[in-house]
């Protein structure tokens, strides 16, 4: 028996004000109807100017570690694309705010892959010895960078926060996360960007405009893409884990798009109706979606002690990534 990174805890946060699509449709050129057929989103939430990413990483993060049933941590991984500041990481800060006291902790940007990387990231510490328990935590107030004329990105996009604590535990028992695959290709950097995100290049930006400081999807790209990279990167784990697609009870991916979580089902052979979706009531919420789909679907009762779990995600980098996962019981956050 290896030792391994298990589940041992999970907990999600949600700012307070819900945005519907009949308010953004008010400002732009939609429709409830419009968004729905598109997306599959029906509302999501949006942080007040005055909540940074880290206090939704905190809300998240305080869930996980009572429904693990342990105050204490060593390390802290935070998966976000919007810190609360360039520098540092915005994870010392949701240590400190937990009273972790001088717990290891450093960001991780992948975007909407954040998540799975920074399970990875754990797993990778927990595996090596370096830690016996990581609190890992996928936090957005995405909000912030989305150019509020553009319908495209901004009636996509929520804000929030999911986190899991992961212990040092065999891998054969529930709630260890199997082999794990992940992959880039800088040669999409534009496809998902802020492009004018960072400090100038030498000799300064090419005449910048405010939008270049929004962010930028190239939408039917990136959706082929994410279809065909998830689908390669959910077979390869299922490969290395000896499972059989049809032995897989939920697929739980990054919440992009319907359309995208039901042609990546078919892709990988799995029946539409095990692909877990909570997209509808939260929208897109970037390296939080994941978790966010977790904690939602273990409280309907969705996700039981026993279930092989298949996560997979696909963000800016391009990035994607996924691995597996028997649900073990765990308390609700």
């Amino acid at each position: 028996m290896s030792r391994a990174a298990v589940l041992a805890g999970i907990g999600a946060c949600l700012p307070p004000r819900l945005v519907t699509n009949a308010e953004l449709a008010a400002r732009l050129d939609s429709s409830d109807e419009w968004v729905r057929s598109r997306t599959g989103i029906a509302q999501r939430y949006m942080a007040d100017s005055s909540v940074l990413t880290s206090d939704l990483a905190v809300g998240a993060g305080s869930r996980a570690l009572k429904s693990s049933g342990h105050p204490h941590v060593d390390a802290v991984v935070v998966a976000t694309t919007t810190p609360d500041r360039p520098c540092p990481a915005t994870a010392p800060t949701v240590a400190g705010k937990l009273g972790l006291g001088h717990a290891a902790a450093f960001d991780v940007s992948a975007v909407c892959s954040g998540f799975l990387y920074g399970l990875a990231s754990a797993a990778g510490l927990i595996a090596g010895g370096i830690a016996e328990r990581v609190l890992v935590i996928g936090a957005e107030t995405f909000s912030r960078i989305l150019n509020p004329a553009d319908r495209s990105t901004s009636v996509i996009f929520g804000d929030g926060a999911g986190a899991a604590v992961l212990r040092a535990g065999s891998s054969t028992e529930e709630g260890a996360l199997g082999p794990f695959d992940l992959g880039s290709d800088g040669e999409g950097v534009d496809l998902i960007t802020v492009p004018a995100g960072g400090p100038p290049p030498e000799g300064g930006w090419p005449d910048p405009v405010p939008d270049d400081y929004y962010f930028t999807m190239q939408g039917k790209r990136v959706f082929w893409l994410a279809v065909q990279r998830m689908g390669q990167s959910a077979q390869m784990v299922l490969d290395r884990a000896g499972w059989r697609v049809d032995e897989v009870d939920h697929l739980v991916a990054h919440q992009a798009n319907h359309r995208i979580t039901r042609r990546l089902a078919d892709e990988i052979g799995l029946p539409r109706e095990r692909a877990v979706s909570n997209i509808a009531e939260v929208g897109n919420t970037a390296a939080a979606s994941i978790p966010l789909a977790l904690v939602h679907a273990h409280a309907a009762g969705t996700l039981r002690p026993g279930d092989r779990v298949l996560l997979t995600a696909f963000g800016g980098g391009l990035t994607w990534g996924a691995t597996t996962l028997i649900w073990p019981a765990v308390d609700p956050s």
